[in-house]
């Protein structure tokens, strides 16, 4: 038991400065994205086209692939055309796993 003689109490341990916690990481890392509303027919939905790029693996050239996400609208502020920015959540329904956090504007 001589290896335990010299381990360091709480009592002699070095105060460490409070750790700040961001209030959005309660719920974990969640991902944000930027798209455009492209359907507003369902009540409180929108259908929301996320469009990303990349070069290609092998030959480099630039391409365009798009995605679309449900996304819960409480208000239904959002129309066709507004540019949106989204948040991922919990399941709300079978497709819904998004819901609005903000509207940027209107597409050009």
């Amino acid at each position: 038991m001589e290896h335990l003689e010299n381990v360091p109490t709480s009592a002699d341990a070095p105060e460490s400065p409070p750790v700040e916690v961001d209030v959005s990481s309660d719920r974990g890392h969640r991902k944000v994205r930027t798209g455009v509303v492209v359907g507003d027919k369902a009540d409180k939905t929108i259908t929301v086209m996320i469009e990303r790029r990349f070069s290609h693996p092998l030959y480099g050239k630039g391409v365009k692939r798009s995605k679309r996400y449900h996304a819960h609208d409480e208000s239904n502020a959002c129309r066709v055309g507004d540019i949106v920015r989204i948040i991922e959540t919990r399941p709300l329904s079978k497709t819904k796993r998004w819901r609005l956090l903000e509207t940027l504007g209107r597409k050009a």
